[in-house]
């Protein structure tokens, strides 16, 4: 016979979350977050700023989008012995006082102005989180990939991109999977625009706060630049960047005649490297190229009256020593620090940007 028995105690769904507040309260996260963003309001009263991102964070992990969901999960939270965590209203004039201002970089060529936000103390916070953690270790020598990421955003100051929708351009910079520090800018922003300044600052940050040598740098083909290669080359040992292509140097790529056969991701290909000494004066770096036959839908080699047409490939690097199928291997991987884009935008709030002005 079924036994229906009456409990007293509240029940409820999002009983796990309990668990992350007792590991981040044992982290210490609140004074470390107090230590870096100092303390909040005169009267010792006001929540803190680690109640605040605890609040914001929490929601998140229990699938809330916007900042309006942390209302309806307040109550879930207070179930927990001792917890007090503010509404999306004070989380809102919360993080709109952790605002720091805009650097603007004015165009020479076209004589525009474009706006950055370095995020200085969010950026350091981050970082002495990270390795309160322990999620990297110190002295450990790390890859570290940089990309941009352009997220839409119909907002007072967002602008209107190549990408046809308004919004921000922000760049980020991970490391195996880790995302260790972002700077915003402007969506109208060329990717190349100023980007060896957001780099020093990140990897110079990255470096004194985590105590690690950046081993090894991947970025793609907005990153190709003399200033950002000059700026990469002196704060890691290797770096590895997707080189463009032009027309006069596809005409070279043709006339090349040592080329050997090496497979993929289980696609045959032929590669190469060649000496690249015009970039830069008085240096000289290692061109990777790899080569595939184009084809038709049906998986048929394309033709024209010289043969088979070719889909050139390159990656600019100071390794001279790996082998070419080593190299591109390795750069190809840093699509999976990619994903981190996609978890940002669909689980931690990039999709829906709390404010009517960011940054």
């Amino acid at each position: 016979m079924t036994k229906v028995a009456i409990k007293n105690e509240n029940i409820t769904s999002f009983g796990g979350i309990y668990h992350i507040m007792d590991v981040f309260s044992k982290l210490g996260f609140e004074k470390l977050t107090e230590s870096v963003l100092g303390k909040r309001g005169r009267s010792g009263k006001a929540f803190s700023h680690g109640s605040i991102f605890g609040s914001l964070f929490f929601s998140y992990l229990c699938g809330g989008e916007c900042l309006e969901d942390i209302n309806a999960l307040i109550g879930q939270f207070k179930q927990r012995p001792n917890t007090l965590l503010p509404s999306a209203d004070t989380v809102g004039r919360g993080l709109k006082e952790l605002a720091e201002k805009n650097i603007v970089y004015k165009s020479e060529t076209s004589d525009k102005s474009y706006s950055f936000n370095t995020a200085e103390k969010l950026n350091t916070l981050l970082l002495r989180m990270i390795r309160r953690m322990g999620l990297i270790k110190v002295g450990s020598h790390v890859d570290l990939d940089f990309d941009h990421q352009f997220i839409p955003a119909h907002k007072f100051d967002a602008k209107y991109s190549y990408k046809q929708d308004h919004g921000y351009f922000p760049g980020w910079a991970s490391i195996g999977g880790i995302i260790v520090g972002g700077e915003n800018r402007d969506g109208n922003t060329n990717v190349k625009f100023h980007q060896e300044d957001t780099l020093r600052r990140t990897m110079d940050r990255v470096t004194s706060e985590l105590g690690v040598v950046i081993e090894r740098f991947r970025a793609d083909c907005g990153s190709f630049s003399k200033e950002v290669i000059q700026t990469v080359e002196q704060r890691c040992n290797t770096f590895y960047i997707r080189a463009t292509n032009c027309g006069s140097r596809y005409e070279n790529f043709r006339q090349l005649k040592e080329w050997k056969s090496v497979e993929l991701g289980y696609e045959k290909c032929d590669v190469t490297s060649i000496n690249m000494d015009n970039l830069i004066e008085g240096r000289s770096y290692r061109l990777v190229v790899q080569r595939s036959p184009l084809k038709d839908k049906d998986g048929k080699q394309q033709t024209d009256m010289f043969g088979v047409i070719y889909t050139y490939r390159c990656i600019l690097t100071n390794n001279w020593t790996s082998t070419e199928k080593d190299i591109i291997t390795f750069y190809n991987e840093r699509g999976a620090s990619e994903k981190n884009f996609d978890i940002q935008n669909n689980d931690f709030g990039w999709a829906h940007l709390p404010f009517f002005l960011y940054g």
